[in-house]
């Protein structure tokens, strides 16, 4: 907290915040500005939800440090930028963003609120270092829908590829040293990003789809035809990294892109030893590398779907019950560095402390509860519960009033 404490203008903000990821780095069920608000020791939420709306602060700023304190701590000159989505299932169409539209969360279209995040990666440890928040073209082509949802006049429609490459730029800008991106196939088959990364020299192992175009010196097939003409011989053996479950083997094999700009193109090929399905990525480096070395960056993909399980479990990444663009920003934010809190805490202890007998390391769920427990833990007298059950209640028979007259004046 001391790192951030120069963003905000005031010190009952700063001090707000402070309590703020407290809070989600709290073991409640439940986090939002009430819940928050109720383990601070505070009378009503207010307190907690002036920072996220009307303090003077930059979340923009913020972010930065967090990057910086992530890569700080976890560097590695063969880290490797990690982009993905992740969406919120959301109710009603005012919160900023929301629209029935397809989330991996959910596994269907859903009313949902998607954002693109960027995670550092390197053997010992990941965190999120930037988010963006992604804006459909329904809410772009409203501008009264937008104003009313606080979204800057000079934010536009901008593709899920495009808001990563703006990441990647911003991260690379400032410093970050990683030698690889990897991301999924709604990345991997855009080629405006393809081409930004290898103006920039930057390696990418990125999937594509089974129907996805390559070109060889034989013509253009898909990539699921290409395999087909890879020999017996091509296929290795090689593990994409440890799991939950041990080393996760599979079957690997790499075939030469045709293309005439500068650097090695090829297409990597993952078959399941077991099942026999195939997934498929599209690579490049400026200089050619082993297949192994490009079988690590393809595991290494999916650790940012850890990042966000750990987020959302452990620091409440998805809890936030907020409308507003400015207010979004500021919830996610405070969750990454809260999050990033516990990757770097976990990451040095596994550094000092070798593995005790009988024992796996520390893990975040782990770290969270001793934090907990030794350093924040509350203990709130009977009258701060009874009275915060009245608040709640009270609040909740004004909204249960307002919407049985909006009811009663539709009919």
């Amino acid at each position: 907290m001391g790192r951030i404490a120069g963003r905000f203008v005031r010190v009952e903000p700063r001090r707000r915040a402070r309590a703020f990821v407290q809070g989600l780095l709290s073991d409640l069920p439940r986090k939002n500005c009430w819940t928050l608000a109720e383990y601070a020791g505070d009378a009503t939420p207010y307190g907690l939800q002036h920072p996220l709306s009307r303090a003077k602060w930059d979340a923009d700023a913020v972010r930065d440090d967090i990057r910086g304190f992530v890569v700080e701590q976890r560097h590695d000159d063969a880290a490797v930028l990690v982009v993905d989505e992740t969406g919120d299932r959301k109710k009603g169409a005012a919160t900023v963003g929301v629209q029935r539209q397809y989330t991996g969360t959910a596994g269907r279209t859903e009313n949902s609120q998607v954002a693109v995040y960027l995670a550092y990666s390197t053997p010992r440890g990941h965190a999120a270092i930037d988010r963006e928040l992604y804006v459909p073209r329904s809410w772009t082509q409203d501008p009264a829908r937008c104003r009313a949802a606080g979204i800057p006049d000079t934010v536009g429609f901008t593709t899920k590829p495009a808001l990563a490459a703006r990441m990647i730029g911003r991260a690379l800008d400032a410093g970050v040293t990683a030698s690889w991106v990897a991301g999924d196939e709604v990345y991997g088959g855009n080629p405006h990003l393809r081409t930004e990364l290898e103006r920039r020299e930057i390696g990418y192992v990125l999937a594509v789809a089974h129907d996805h175009q390559i070109t060889t010196r034989a013509g253009k097939l898909r990539a699921d035809a290409l395999v087909k003409k890879l020999p017996k011989r091509a296929w290795q053996k090689l593990s994409a990294g440890a799991g939950a479950k041990g080393h996760r083997f599979h079957d690997w094999a790499l075939a030469d892109i045709a293309d005439d700009r500068p650097g090695h193109h090829q297409l990597l090929v993952r078959r399941n030893r077991r099942t026999g399905e195939l997934a498929f990525y599209r690579c490049y480096s400026a200089t050619r590398v082993p297949l192994s070395t490009l079988v690590r960056v393809a595991g290494r993909r999916w650790t940012i779907e850890e990042t966000f399980q750990s987020g959302k479990g452990l620091a409440g990444l998805d809890e936030h019950q907020v409308r507003r663009w400015t207010s979004w920003h500021r919830w996610v934010t405070l969750a990454m560095l809260a999050h990033a809190f516990l990757t770097i805490v976990r990451a040095d202890e596994h550094a000092r402390h070798p593995r005790p007998n009988r024992l796996i390391p520390l893990t975040c769920n782990e770290i969270q509860r001793l934090f907990i427990a030794l350093v924040v833990q509350r203990v709130h007298d009977t009258a701060h519960r009874l009275d915060w059950s009245h608040w709640r209640r009270r609040h909740q028979a004004r909204s249960q009033d307002s919407h049985y007259q909006r009811q009663a004046t539709q009919a």
